[in-house]
């Protein structure tokens, strides 16, 4: 059974791997994720919710690379896509992208505790065609050191780490000494729920997780 991931996110592939699955293929959606969440804001008319935001920009990494060929071959198996938000005092972040919006970031996180959502939308592409659909979100709440000191911080987004992930910190690399605790599945707070996605597929197409092993 074959897994086509719709990211090149190395900590989904690692995720992914270190979980048995190798996935077939690793595809760059190309998705301008905040003009997309913009569109679907405005014709719901009003803002998506963080649950929402991660949901809708999984689908749409998902469906942007169905069509494309793999190898020359139409993909066969499942496409997976996905996208990971933090949600602190109701306050919905990204990427910061920037050392300066990673620090200041950091220092309202010290001491505190936020949420991560991270959502997935999975097509049943066997075949090489469309049969199908389904997706959810997985959240988990992650406290941080109250005891972090500025020096710390700042050699923190120096080394460049926290400016490309979703609420400017990893669970999986240097940024793990200075989470304190996490409450819900740990391989959420990397970006790809395991748990979530092996629910999914058994639960909407009839297909058992270690159909997926490598």
């Amino acid at each position: 059974m074959r897994l086509y991931l719709a990211s090149t996110s190395p900590a989904r592939l690692a995720t992914l791997t270190a979980a048995g699955v190798r996935p077939f293929a690793l595809l760059s959606p190309g998705v301008d994720e905040p003009a997309h969440v913009a569109s679907l804001g405005h014709s719901l008319g009003r803002p998506l919710t963080p649950e929402e935001v991660v949901l809708e920009l999984g689908r749409a990494k998902a469906e942007a690379v169905v069509g494309m060929p793999v190898d020359g071959e139409p993909i066969d198996g499942f496409i997976l896509g996905g996208d990971s938000a933090f949600e602190l005092d109701g306050a919905v972040y990204g990427k910061p992208h920037e050392p300066s919006v990673a620090l200041e970031r950091w220092r309202a996180m010290r001491g505190r505790t936020g949420r991560l959502h991270s959502g997935h939308w999975l097509i049943d592409h066997r075949g090489g065609s469309v049969n199908g659909a389904a997706g959810g979100v997985d959240s988990a709440d992650v406290s941080f050191g109250a005891d972090l000191d500025d020096a710390e911080l700042e050699a923190y987004v120096a080394t460049g780490e926290p400016l490309q992930v979703a609420g400017a910190f990893t669970i999986d690399a240097r940024g793990a000494a200075f989470i304190t605790s996490v409450t819900g599945a740990p391989s959420a707070v990397v970006g790809l729920s395991v748990p979530l996605v092996r629910r999914v597929l058994r639960e909407s197409f009839g297909v058992a997780w270690h159909e997926l092993w490598d």
